[in-house]
């Protein structure tokens, strides 16, 4: 499974239309069509029912969307992490690493 793969499959889920999918990532209908099938294969089951007017996904294909879209949402924050945490040294302040606890004065 790569990343591409999910890129599409999310992307037809979407449009509901692979033409629209590949136009939005920037592939051609094909390329779009084999990722698909790819994932598919490596996955073992169908993700989506083909129609004239486009595609649906199957029931599979709707458990499959959410884990996904966090998929590509990790690999996101993975090549993009927020350095709003991270002190000089590149690491997450200790605070945010260890959690402080606050005895209540009584």
């Amino acid at each position: 499974m790569h990343e591409r793969e999910f890129k599409a499959f999310v992307s037809v889920a979407d449009t509901g239309r692979m033409d629209a999918a590949a136009r939005q990532l920037g592939y051609s209908q094909p390329a779009i069509t084999y990722q698909i099938q790819c994932l598919e294969r490596s996955l073992g089951f169908k993700l989506f029912t083909r129609h004239p007017s486009g595609v649906r996904l199957t029931s599979d294909g709707r458990s499959v969307l959410s884990s996904a879209r966090a998929v590509l949402t990790l690999m996101n924050d993975i090549r993009n992490p927020r350095t709003d945490r991270e002190d000089e040294t590149g690491e997450p302040p200790v605070e945010a690493a260890v959690p402080m606890f606050r005895k209540e004065s009584a």
